[in-house]
């Protein structure tokens, strides 16, 4: 995305995302509108029918190639935690996708989330920034494509990241977490194997620096008329229809 581009964004967001927000009215059928309230759901890698991430984020753009979304700072959001409520990080790893989980509300800190998916990708592209603007990093998660429905989309995270620096230089991200899901039987050798498919797909444009690496998305920022979307007391309904 150009800085025209990024002015263009900013722009139809400002001027549409007062009236929009939370109105469910798309910008064109079958799509939201900037400033629409969706919930960017991560169903259970357990137990498929559940869901154990929620964030509500507020739509960016929506188009046929590309759907680009804000979490803002101070979101509530749903997190997967220990059945005592300890966070599941401090969980050690041999035990960390055996020990009972629930569910818990939560609330993100610190900078937002800019989230970017292209229909049919098997992963999304998330940008970080440090206090003040400062860019830190493009996140790809590796997840199964996005399916879409009223209220949002919904997906399977794969455990395995990619984390790509403003130097062009990437990384792998969580493998011991990918290796331990498949010792416990969350990820077969299939599935596997199409995961580290998809991650060298991810590799292979972050290598010829392609979109949305290359699209100037790390000189967005949201409209501060945005407000913050609230978290339903149903954000774990089905999702009823799935509109792709």
């Amino acid at each position: 995305m150009t800085a025209d581009m990024v002015e263009t964004t900013k722009g139809e967001a400002a001027g549409r995302g007062a009236t929009a927000a939370g109105s469910g009215r798309p910008a064109v059928p079958g799509r939201w509108a900037p400033g629409d309230h969706i919930l960017w759901r991560y169903r259970d890698n357990a137990e498929a029918d559940r869901f154990h991430i929620c964030r509500p984020v507020t739509v960016v753009q929506d188009t046929e190639e590309l759907l680009a979304v804000w979490m803002a700072p101070g979101t509530h959001c749903i997190k997967p935690a220990l059945a005592d409520g300890t966070p599941v990080h401090r969980e050690p790893l041999a035990t960390r996708y055996t020990t009972p989980r629930r569910t818990v509300r939560d609330q993100w800190f610190g900078s937002g989330v800019l989230k970017l998916a292209r229909p049919g990708d098997p992963w999304s592209v998330w940008l970080f920034w440090e206090r003040g603007w400062h860019f830190k990093n493009w996140y790809v998660n590796l997840e199964e494509p996005r399916r879409r429905w009223a209220g949002g989309i919904d997906s399977l995270d794969h455990f395995l990241d990619i984390c790509v620096y403003p130097d062009r230089h990437w990384e792998w991200r969580d493998e011991d977490e990918f290796a331990q899901a498949r010792r416990d039987g969350l990820v077969t050798d299939a599935q596997a194997d199409a995961v580290r498919s998809a991650g060298r797909a991810a590799v292979a444009q972050i290598t010829a620096w392609a979109g949305p690496f290359s699209d100037g998305w790390e000189n967005w920022r949201p409209d501060p008329a945005w407000a913050v979307p609230e978290l339903p007391e149903n954000w774990d309904r089905p999702p009823g229809r799935l509109l792709s």
